[in-house]
């Protein structure tokens, strides 16, 4: 199995959505394919919000974290450093589309516009090759002083 960015880069991270190291967290496992940052996620039956539905708040930090992941990338390739800077969700909107179903679920994340210390990355959430769920958000990449700022 490919190395994910969170575990080549975060691999201490607690972070519920992301976090390698949170016992209890998600475990998204982004990497790069292509021109976007991909994940293929399958949740869990506590993940229900009813009977073989995800759950709205488990979308969205899906997509929260997935796409905070894509602008990391993308600012560290950017900057052409060898490690991403420790960025942070300055905002984010999400579109649920339909309700999404328990099962296997792919993440799809690009940057669509970016500075030197921020990225707005558009994402969508997918079942079955529809899309179910979509997020536009900014991250920011973090100096130091800010509480994220040592986080990876």
């Amino acid at each position: 199995m490919t190395e994910s960015l969170q575990e080549r880069y975060a691999p201490e991270s607690i972070c519920f959505g992301c976090g390698p190291a949170n016992p209890k967290g998600l475990h998204i496992r982004s990497r790069v394919e292509g021109g976007a940052l991909v994940c293929d996620w399958t949740p869990e039956p506590h993940h229900h919000a009813f009977e073989g539905v995800l759950n709205g708040g488990i979308i969205g930090a899906l997509l929260d974290c997935h796409s905070n992941w894509a602008a990391a990338h993308h600012l560290m390739e950017k900057a052409k450093a060898g490690a991403p800077p420790c960025t942070v969700t300055a905002d984010f909107a999400v579109k649920l589309l339909r309700p999404t179903p328990m099962g296997a679920l792919r993440l799809q994340a690009r940057v669509v516009d970016a500075t030197d210390d921020r990225a707005v990355v558009e994402a969508t959430l997918e079942s079955g090759g529809k899309v179910c769920a979509t997020c536009r958000g900014t991250f920011v990449a973090v100096e130091p002083g800010h509480p994220a700022h040592h986080r990876w």
